[in-house]
């Protein structure tokens, strides 16, 4: 019995992963851009002006504003990517949970772990929908997790009691 639950959660866990890696793969992420070298050098000597000091040489305040003005571009790119891999990730999870509940629920045991597995995959899709920085978006994922989570908890919970509970 226990080897059953350990393999159960064994296949969950592989599903999972290999959706995650399988977006990673083939749809990978927007590189963050790098600090320039120039930010990490000390001026060679500072700049007074009336109130303050200036310890940065123009040179190198303008490669801090560049590096600040792509961090933001990266920002916003990542958002984006965020969002889009909670989509793939969100119809990856639906297409497993599909596949548990029908064509695979013959062989239980395979059952138990493709649904874990889809669950493990919403829940990944949720997490990087927050990650999207969108409340919106945040919002429709939820409740879409919610809505798959409940039709889920009915298919594979109630709806199996009601069939016994009509045939006695």
């Amino acid at each position: 019995m226990a080897i059953k639950i350990m393999y159960t959660i064994f296949l969950g866990l592989l599903v999972a992963l290999f959706v995650g890696l399988g977006i990673a793969a083939f749809y990978p992420a927007p590189k963050a851009p790098e600090s320039p070298a120039i930010l990490n050098e000390p001026p060679s000597a500072p700049v007074p002006t009336d109130k303050v000091t200036i310890t940065e040489t123009a040179e190198q305040r303008a490669a801090r504003l560049k590096f600040d003005q792509d961090q933001k571009t990266y920002q916003k790119q990542f958002a984006v990517y965020n969002r889009q891999v909670s989509i793939i990730s969100m119809i990856a999870a639906v297409i497993v949970l599909v596949a548990a509940l029908s064509a695979v629920n013959k062989i239980q045991l395979i059952s138990d772990g493709l649904l874990l597995g889809g669950i493990l995959t919403l829940l990944y899709s949720i997490v990087r929908g927050f990650m999207g920085e969108d409340n919106l978006y945040r919002f429709i994922v939820v409740t879409i997790g919610l809505i798959i989570a409940l039709v889920i908890g009915y298919i594979k919970f109630i709806q199996p009691e009601k069939g016994k509970s009509s045939s006695s």
